[in-house]
């Protein structure tokens, strides 16, 4: 027997990737990780790597093709998602992020082992020469922390040898640096080595993400001037602050007060729970991990969430957190926070997010291997929704076609498993209503299909959906009553303007989530009964206007036409067939009649 060929995790996830900035990871068959990016459209910028025929160049070709599978984290903006692929780059450092681009390495940021070091970017750092601070994915990225670096603490970019020994002999003269504010004059001795210490001491800072250090250091720095009178050095501190602050504002995903805080969160389906945690950094995230559990009994949220905690913190031992933010109050000996707004509630509505998407990305991945999973899922959540008693395996949905009364139809289209079944589809011609009358015509066709299925002792659906509002259900669950299954099948009806559900008795509708599998299906019954109703209308009214323009013959009526049309078929067959054939089916006066006409 032939083995199945493996289909790659990555084909399905590519049609569920959210519309939203994120991070995404590549990972091989053997879950080696390939390569870390940001996209501003996770589903663009992902699908986009499987849509080209050609390659930028044959490293992004080989790369494709050891793709198997992605893992994505979404953030609020790009910047947020430019930052936290920068710090994954720097954790995990994979092989096509360094080697993908140009045959070069990413820059790093080098502070010189010097005694006045300079800082700069560098592709090639060696060994011993300094300390760096890196790889940046993006060059923009590191311009933009090297001028945040410059602007606040100037340091000097020229190459003499500042040994005291110089500086004492006076063998330098300062520069344009110096002139314009780039640099504080050490070559002439207009800046100590203890000064210019403290400002590289601020820029590692600023270069690790701990911009709370050097904003508390410029704040007491601006107080101790402003209390000394010297109101002009209190202004540059000032506009070093502002010019973090402005930084922030650009890179942060949250207040930057809120630092060194994990969040975890939740989604769960029947079978499983997952659960998403985020590392945050002065309002960055740092990390972020997802974790599926099996479930095994009825555990609860509080349970569930107290399991991921566990597992949590056993990768993360060494790291010590301020407080977690959680969605539900835990039991548990830590620093737990339930917030219920402000910038903590938004950043666990943004591990949910996360949480939702990574269920949808297993629950693809399950319902591709065992279709089953997905059938019992979609009955699951409609059962769920409708609030029903029982899962609705069967299920069917009735619709009106007429015009102005005039052959009047009501259709009924079964669904078997949240798919429709059409061998089971049946329509009624309705016989009892003269005129347009929908609630009497849908009161007709219920009695006649479930009286029907009664006496066949067929098995009743779990559910009937009505096409139409109160009205329509109302004559539906009359017909019902007076059949004698009321109450033993669940019954909805469906208005069109809002997709309002209607309940017997309720007056107030439930409104269904629009995105919801549930009333996608519903939506689909409507429109299939609609689509099988209308078809038999339009042909049962142009065969009543067929027979209609035989029955113009005088002499030839209603069951002498359709006994014509039922053997020839069509009113051309009939105008070219001979008197002795014509007779053989309405005897010979008739047929004369029916020739005569059509030959004047």
């Amino acid at each position: 027997m032939a083995k199945t060929p493996e289909i790659a995790p990555i084909k399905s996830k590519l049609k569920i990737l959210p519309d939203a900035p994120g991070v995404y990871k590549y990972f091989d068959k053997n879950e080696i990780l390939l390569y870390i990016g940001k996209a501003k459209s996770l589903k663009k910028r992902v699908s986009s790597y499987f849509n080209k025929n050609h390659y930028e160049n044959r490293k992004t070709k080989v790369l494709v093709s050891k793709i198997w599978d992605v893992n994505v984290t979404v953030v609020p903006t790009e910047m947020d998602a430019l930052l936290l692929e920068n710090s994954l780059i720097k954790e995990f450092q994979p092989k096509y992020n360094i080697n993908l681009k140009d045959d070069k390495t990413f820059p790093v940021i080098m502070i010189t082992k010097e005694r006045f070091p300079k800082v700069y970017p560098v592709r090639n750092p060696k060994k011993g020469a300094g300390t760096y601070f890196g790889p940046y994915a993006n060059v923009r990225l590191m311009k933009i922390v090297l001028e945040l670096c410059k602007k606040i603490y100037p340091t000097r970019n020229c190459s003499y040898n500042l040994s005291q020994k110089n500086i004492d002999a006076n063998k330098f003269k300062v520069c344009l640096e110096y002139q314009i504010g780039n640099c504080r004059g050490a070559c002439e001795g207009l800046e100590t080595e203890d000064e210019y210490k403290e400002s590289i001491n601020g820029i590692k800072n600023i270069l690790r993400g701990h911009l709370k250090e050097v904003k508390d250091h410029f704040k007491y720095k601006m107080g101790r001037a402003a209390a000394d009178w010297q109101f002009e050095e209190a202004e540059k501190y000032k506009q070093k602050l502002e010019i973090i602050d402005k930084y922030q504002t650009r890179s942060t995903v949250v207040n930057t007060r809120i630092n060194d805080v994990d969040v975890i969160n939740i989604a769960q389906n029947e079978r499983y729970a997952y659960v998403n945690y985020l590392r945050i950094s002065g309002g960055i995230i740092i990390q972020s991990k997802n974790i599926e559990i099996k479930k095994k009994m009825d555990e609860t949220t509080e349970e569930l969430l107290e399991i991921a905690y566990g597992e949590i913190s056993n990768f993360n031992a060494e790291i010590e957190t301020e407080e977690i933010i959680v969605p539900t109050p835990l039991s548990l000996e830590a620093n737990f926070i339930v917030p219920v707004s402000g910038d903590k509630k938004k950043l666990l509505l943004l591990s949910f997010k996360n949480a939702q998407f990574y269920m949808l990305e297993k629950t693809n991945q399950y319902e591709k291997i065992d279709p089953d999973l997905r059938v019992e899922r979609l009955l699951t959540t409609i059962k769920k929704d409708l609030r029903l008693k029982d899962l609705p395996v069967h299920m069917e949905c009735f619709d009106n076609s007429n015009i102005q009364g005039a052959y009047p139809v009501s259709a009924c289209v079964v669904f078997r498993n949240g798919k429709p079944s059409k061998k089971d589809y049946r329509h009624f011609n309705i016989k009892t209503v003269e005129g347009p009358d929908d609630f009497a015509s849908m009161y007709e066709a219920l009695t006649r299909r479930y009286t029907r299925m009664l006496e066949e002792r067929k098995p009743l659906p779990q559910l009937i959906v009505i096409d139409g509002g109160k009205g329509q259900l109302s004559s539906s669950v009359k017909a019902l009553k007076d059949v004698g299954i009321y109450g033993k099948v669940a019954i909805v009806g469906i208005a069109k303007r809002l997709e309002e559900i209607y309940y017997p008795g309720d007056s107030m509708p439930l409104y269904i989530d629009k995105k919801s599998e549930s009333l996608k299906v519903i939506q689909h019954m409507r429109d299939e009964a609609h689509r099988f109703g209308i078809t038999h209308h339009r042909n049962r009214r142009s065969k009543g206007t067929i027979v209609s323009k035989l029955t113009e013959i005088k002499g030839i009526g209603d069951e002498t036409a359709t006994e014509l049309l039922k053997t020839f078929k069509s009113v051309a067959r009939i105008k070219k067939t001979s008197l002795d054939d014509l007779a053989t089916v309405v005897g010979p006066a008739k047929a004369k009649l029916v020739l005569d006409y059509f030959a004047t």
